[in-house]
């Protein structure tokens, strides 16, 4: 946290700024508390870079992260600095599609690597720079090691297996990976999804247009039920009981999950500003379509649905081809 005094009034700005939902009022508030206190609040650096990458302000996000370098002094803090910032390169690169930027991402995470060797989130993003830059092998080597590195149950250790078995996917449209607990207790991952279509509904019971909405995502329950497809409904309500006896009273069968808020994990996974806010996902796990408020996707999902039985259709004859 800042020590300046008037850092520390500018930082509280920041902080409500942000429970006001105003990211852009929010970043120039910490970048100023960074500025008051000597370029020295890790704090307000963190923000900067969260915010920068959220908004796409890469200049602010990546001064941040060079401010952080400059002020680790442990391993540990040096490693998480050059992590910090091979997160905000590799998000520009993917943006703005520059080859050249990839490559800088690599030498932050390699320094990372080279600071504290034992950390897991340098290994995965160094996998996905390789990847990305077209090495394969040397992603699929730095995928296994960081599966080798995590729990069973980490619905990111599901994902580098993907990525290892496939590195191609990495360089794809990849919706984020996660993994919840459902209203009536089943664990789920996304990747445990693959093979089906899903579609992510964020929404909430105070919010009018989505409750306007619900129709629509009932009948799309109802319309393609036996198909592959599987709905989520991501809930920001804070109230768990008003959640649970709303959607016990209004039939909400499909897989229900209660985020508690825009800054919940999924909502920020997902950078969900707006409700009703939909995800499109297909066999793949490749984010297809997004779209805030109600929308009419039921054409796109017939699509979706129709390749993921066409895939499901090919897998025992490419299993049986593979074994020959």
């Amino acid at each position: 946290m800042p020590a300046d005094p008037k850092a520390q009034k500018t930082y509280s700005e920041g902080v409500g700024w942000l429970k006001g939902h105003n990211k852009g009022a929010a970043i120039d508030s910490f970048k100023k508390a960074d500025k008051q206190d000597g370029n020295h609040c890790v704090a307000c650096q963190k923000e900067m870079i969260r915010l920068g990458m959220e908004i796409g302000d890469f200049k602010v996000a990546d001064q941040a992260a060079q401010e952080m370098i400059a002020e680790a002094k442990d391993p540990q803090a040096v490693a998480l600095a050059h992590d910090e910032r091979g997160s905000v390169l590799i998000r520009e690169a993917a943006t703005k599609n520059k080859d050249e930027i990839y490559a800088e991402a690599d030498k932050e995470y390699k320094a990372a690597l080279a600071a504290y060797a034992n950390f897991p989130e340098a290994v995965y993003g160094d996998a996905l720079v390789l990847a990305r830059m077209n090495q394969d092998e040397a992603a699929k080597a730095e995928f296994l090691a960081f599966v080798s590195m995590t729990k069973e149950d980490s619905a990111m250790r599901q994902r580098a297996q993907l990525y290892a078995d496939r590195p191609e996917m990495a360089r794809a449209r990849m919706a984020p990976a996660f993994s919840v607990t459902t209203i009536d207790g089943q664990r789920i991952s996304l990747d445990d999804l693959q093979g089906k279509v899903v579609l992510m509904d964020f929404w909430a019971t105070w919010c009018g247009p989505c409750r306007e909405a619900l129709p629509h995502i009932r009948q799309i329950a109802q319309k393609f039920q036996g198909q592959p497809l599987v709905i989520l409904s991501v809930s920001l309500d804070k109230d768990e009981e008003k959640w649970k006896d709303f959607v016990a009273k209004n039939n909400m069968t499909w897989l229900q999950y209660r985020d508690g808020g825009f800054e919940g994990p999924l909502s920020r996974l997902f950078s969900v500003n707006a409700i009703p806010h939909t995800f499109t996902i297909d066999a793949d796990g490749v984010l297809q379509d997004e779209h805030i408020g109600d929308a009419s996707i039921e054409g796109k999902l017939k699509k979706l649905c129709a390749r993921a039985r066409e895939l499901e259709e090919a897998a025992p004859k490419m299993a049986a081809k593979g074994g020959q």
